[in-house]
């Protein structure tokens, strides 16, 4: 079982904690700060790096990812001097994918100029909606003019440009999402993620919620309608549904998610990232602080993780399962068997294969479209012993 991760690849995530305001709706790991030490933090990733470095020097990587927080914030000789390092220390694939996450707040041509310079060849901007008072309510600092801008900015530097838009929104209707979504389709290259607005523990907006505040939100029904919308119109414009949230014309898949939902091994650098990582015979999860300080300082003592676990084969297995039926490829039933050492009983697959919500084709299990409005249940009842 050591080389199962070569089913999934391998990845780099570094994680840059920083945002010039904390949205709303937001549960990431994102921090404001009125002054970053930028030599500082890149020291603490070069370090980091060189620590995985004399474990895993010997693999191909697929993929490296600068999420956050806002990447876009950092300087463009401190992704390009991360880059370098990573080129001495892994060999990399034919098509390495290096994405940078952005905030159209953010975007300049000189930064994206040197971010392209450096070696990303990827990028994802935080667009999330195209109408001006909904990106108010959802905390964003740009407009929607700025998203447009910075946008035909990225096309300029980069083949590969991605962006994000959250439905579901304060009394949005089915017309508007239509009217929304024909535009953003009109304007997008080969990728969209389109995310339900969730709100999430912690957030400002659960906090509002709880005291009787974020009103029009939509009902489960009007949701799962933009939810069959939003494949019904993907599919149309030729950027059909990959994995449960994220659209793209067929080879324009974010290698790195893959690496992820096909249950791949990945590094994990930053303040709160995580990572599961193939050691010997068994496969960790690691855990790295999340306060920002608290990480970097521990980073200079070689402490910066806070958990590096041993990962159970049956938490394997789970963990497989949860990330791979998120993918219209699916599951491999015969992976799924050897990581946890017994097989899906064959009744409850065909019984969801029954109700049209599971297909079972070349040994493995998919999510239809209306079974992957209920993945959850149906995960959890085909790992329930």
């Amino acid at each position: 079982m050591t080389e199962d991760w070569q089913a999934g690849g391998f990845g780099l995530y570094l994680h840059w904690p920083f945002c010039e305001a904390k949205c709303p709706y937001c549960d990431f790991n994102s921090h404001v700060r009125s002054e970053i030490d930028q030599s500082r933090w890149l020291a603490a990733y070069l370090r980091e790096l060189d620590r995985y470095a004399e474990t895993f020097s010997g693999r191909v990587l697929n993929s490296v990812f600068f999420g956050g927080g806002t990447p876009s914030l950092m300087k463009p000789d401190v992704v390009a001097a991360i880059l370098q390092r990573v080129h001495e220390i892994w060999t990399p694939a034919n098509d390495l994918e290096v994405t940078l996450e952005a905030n159209p707040g953010s975007v300049e041509a000189g930064r994206f100029s040197g971010f392209a310079e450096a070696g990303v060849n990827r990028v994802s901007l935080g667009v999330q909606s195209l109408r001006d008072e909904d990106l108010r309510r959802l905390g964003r600092i740009h407009t929607v003019s700025d998203a447009r801008k910075a946008y035909e900015i990225a096309r300029v530097y980069f083949d590969r440009v991605s962006y994000d838009l959250i439905y579901a929104r304060q009394n949005q209707t089915l017309e508007n999402w239509r009217e929304e979504l024909s535009e953003a389709l009109d304007l997008a290259v080969d990728h969209l993620s389109l995310y339900q607005l969730t709100i999430e523990p912690g957030t400002v907006f659960h906090q509002r919620r709880a005291r009787g505040g974020l009103r029009g939100l939509p009902s489960e029904d009007l949701a799962a309608d933009m939810y069959e919308l939003t494949q019904e119109l993907c599919n149309e414009a030729g950027l059909s549904a990959y994995e449960v949230s994220n659209h793209a014309a067929p080879g324009a898949e974010c290698r790195h998610n893959l690496v992820y939902w096909r249950y791949g091994d990945y590094i994990g650098i930053g303040p709160g990232a995580h990572g599961r990582i193939t050691v010997g015979s068994g496969r960790r999860e690691t855990e790295a602080w999340s306060n920002p300080e608290k990480w970097l300082t521990l980073s200079e003592i070689d402490k910066s993780l806070k958990n590096n676990d041993k990962v159970s084969s049956q938490d394997q297995a789970t963990e497989h399962f949860l990330m791979g039926l998120r993918l219209v490829e699916g599951v491999d039933l015969e992976r799924h068997r050897k990581l946890a050492g017994a097989p899906v009983p064959a009744s409850k697959i065909q019984n969801f294969c029954d109700l049209g919500l599971l297909t079972h084709q070349n040994g493995r299990i998919a999510a239809t479209p209306s079974g992957r409005l209920i993945l959850n249940h149906i995960i959890a009842d085909l790992l329930d012993d």
